[in-house]
């Protein structure tokens, strides 16, 4: 596989010049409102969006929804309690906002004036209401709530809940799994979708059956949507007897009214984001082919729901769809994917369906067709810069800026110039990478060099001001090169590029990682070859934990919820289907690979100095992986060190929390490589 020529296997360089000023900390990370949730008005005049501040003293946040003009100017605040404001969902009419706020106990929809005057509630469920959307008339709202099944009252989801704090015990009876799910106990709620007339103030259950409406994974964008008609809903539901097992996400319609639910896909992999389109004819979603797959490629799929037929729009596409966003003519559709490590826009013309490239070489998020069909609005995350609201000609690709809230920080901090790179890797295929230098650096120095592993093993480094793992200009201001590699298995580079991690990890993926480390030494005298780390998270963890028993060629390890042993991360995580996939059945199956492709397998060529990073409430990889790894290093005399966040799941999100996650990090990087 050839992703380019020989000719540019040297460092190619888009780098952004260093910003005057003084080194970034922790504290910059969040001292600026982070903008979110654009939602353009039903007459593209103006932006809805989320803003949340941070106290990074207290370690607190709020959110509330703000008000721009499309063309540009001062934003409004719209909504201003301390509960907070998210999710913010133009009314048909464009006269009122519905949004979620937890001024009640619980969160619920809320309506608002955009004109002004107090807002009030829409809601009372015990359960809370979540991700409200508008019926085109405006009379409805559609939204889901966690429930009990079996009660078929409001009040008796509340003496249900009453029973369950009040009880004699703590103890929970689980008679199927999964018993819990990434950060949560299973309790014996699932998702409703439920529909709530405004003019009669009556709210109706339209999935009261057992299953999760929209499933609680594996969801993607748009879980559900109102026909333009609003005689018709459309939704993601997993019926499947075994959840943890299944990818089978199918998608559904039924009568806005309730009745039965009819199933429009068939296959056996995932389906979801359903949007009709505009003159009501179609229904487009995304499709994998594959079961049991959670990172196959997805199709752009269309179905007509007037003859029933299936077309697959993108049979020969090489990328996975993304976003899909309807023409107003229903003539074309736009679609984002993940390409290297930005987003690419293409359009694809139903008649013909030839597909064209809109734009590329940035990462945006949030689209919004305006109403004239020449324009996008959409969030942009730079390289120097975090998200902010911009608009753009489709056909002349020219840009225009809406809102400036991280100027203000960014005009007083120097980040580190970052070049793109490219190398050959393992099977001789060409593997990108972003390199970020320090803020005051100068050739002349030697560098020691971090190397940060993504997650996944299915995803990529974006080129953005991130918060995925780690920010590489914060670690990079601490004196260091900071080095991002894409292996076999990424995602971003067409699907045979990520379908060869399947049941080879530690194998490509590593090859990758040990050529990029060569090159950049081989191609850049700065970095200093005696002086090098490796930080992973999740697969990145793995990776780490690998790396621990295959190299001793860096001076120190940071591994972050991590996997150590793979047969017992099978018993213990929350998806099955997952290393069901990636090592080719369960480990009763394929006990071999489990054991080879296992870190654990490996505790004997331990030696080099490892921090491990683990939350007591991540059943995604639970923790005793960290505990068994650490005990490992421990019995064998290898400097190691355990932070334990009790608190956390899958990832450190408390801001408290965060900052302690970076302070023993750099701590343990400075003890070994200064």
């Amino acid at each position: 596989m050839r992703l380019i020529p020989l000719l540019l296997l040297s460092a190619v360089i888009y780098a952004q010049p260093s910003i005057a000023g003084r080194n970034i900390t922790f504290n910059d990370l969040y001292s600026y409102p982070m903008v979110g949730d654009v939602q353009l008005s039903p007459d593209g005049k103006t932006i809805a969006f989320v803003l949340t501040k941070y106290d990074t003293d207290d370690g607190t946040s709020s959110s509330d929804i703000y008000l721009i003009n499309s063309k540009g100017g001062e934003p409004r605040r719209l909504t201003n309690n301390p509960a907070g404001a998210s999710h913010p969902r133009w009314s048909p009419d464009g006269r009122r906002i519905a949004f979620i706020s937890k001024r009640d106990k619980n969160p619920q929809i809320w309506m608002i004036n955009i004109h002004g005057g107090e807002a009030y509630q829409i809601t009372s469920l015990p359960t809370g209401a979540y991700g409200v959307e508008w019926s085109p008339d405006g009379e409805k709202l559609i939204f889901t709530s966690r429930i009990y099944p079996n009660c078929e009252t409001d009040s008796s989801d509340d003496a249900t809940e009453i029973k369950r704090s009040n009880g004699k015990t703590t103890a929970m009876l689980f008679k199927k799994i999964p018993v819990r799910h990434y950060s949560s106990w299973s309790d014996g709620e699932v998702n409703h979708l439920f529909i709530h007339n405004l003019k009669e103030g009556r709210t109706l259950d339209l999935t009261p059956w057992s299953y999760n409406v929209p499933p609680f994974a594996l969801g993607g964008s748009s879980p559900y949507t109102i026909s333009p008609d609003g005689d018709e809903v459309c939704f993601v539901m997993n019926t499947d007897s075994s959840l943890a097992l299944s990818t089978n996400n199918d998608i559904f319609t039924i009568d806005i009214k309730g009745g039965t639910p009819k199933r429009i896909t068939l296959d056996k992999a995932n389906d979801t984001g359903p949007t009709y389109s505009p003159n009501g004819k179609y229904i487009a979603y995304r499709a994998m082919s594959r079961s049991g797959y959670e990172s196959d490629k997805n199709n752009l799929m269309l179905y007509d729901r007037r003859d029933h037929k299936l077309r697959n729009l993108t049979p020969s596409f090489p990328l996975s769809v993304g976003g899909i966003i309807w023409s107003r003519d229903s003539k074309y559709i736009y679609f984002s994917t993940l390409n290297r490590s930005w987003n690419t826009l293409f359009k694809v013309s139903l008649k013909k369906g030839k597909i064209k490239k809109i734009w590329d070489g940035a990462v945006r998020w949030d689209y919004n067709l305006f109403p004239d069909g020449r324009r996008l609005c959409y969030l942009e995350v730079a390289p120097d810069r975090s998200g902010e609201i911009f608009a753009c000609d489709i056909k002349s690709g020219q840009e225009a800026r809406l809102t400036y809230y991280t100027e203000a920080l960014f005009e007083h901090i120097k980040l580190g110039v970052t070049d793109h790179f490219w190398f050959i890797g393992a099977d001789g295929d060409s593997i990108h990478g972003i390199l970020t230098k320090p803020p005051d650096f100068d050739v002349k120095d030697k560098y020691p060099l971090v190397l940060l592993i993504h997650g996944g093993p299915q995803w990529s480094w974006l080129d953005e001001f991130n918060y995925y793992g780690w920010n590489k200009y914060l670690v990079a201001a601490q004196g260091y090169v900071v080095a991002q590699i894409d292996p076999h298995g990424s995602r971003g580079y067409g699907q045979k590029f990520t379908d060869a991690v399947n049941r080879d990890w530690g194998g490509k993926d590593y090859n990758d990682l040990m050529l990029g480390i060569d090159f950049l030494l081989n191609e850049y005298d700065f970095i200093d070859s005696t002086k090098l780390a490796a930080m992973g998270r999740s697969y990145g963890g793995f990776m780490t934990n690998w790396i621990e028993g295959h190299t001793n060629r860096f001076k120190c390890l940071v591994s972050v919820d991590g996997l150590f042993d793979q047969p017992m991360a099978y018993y213990s995580t929350d998806e099955l289907w997952f290393p069901e996939w990636e090592f080719g059945g369960t480990p009763w199956e394929n006990p071999k690979l489990y054991a080879e492709r296992s870190p654990s397998h490996y505790v004997m060529n331990f030696k080099t100095p490892m921090l491990i990073i683990h939350g007591g409430k991540d059943y995604r990889v639970d923790l005793s992986q960290a505990l068994g790894m650490f005990t490992a290093l421990q019995r064998l005399g290898v400097e190691s060190e355990f932070l334990y966040f009790p608190d956390e799941g899958h990832s450190v999100h408390r801001l408290r929390n965060l900052r302690y996650f970076y302070d023993v990090q750099f701590s343990w990087l400075k003890q070994h490589l200064r």
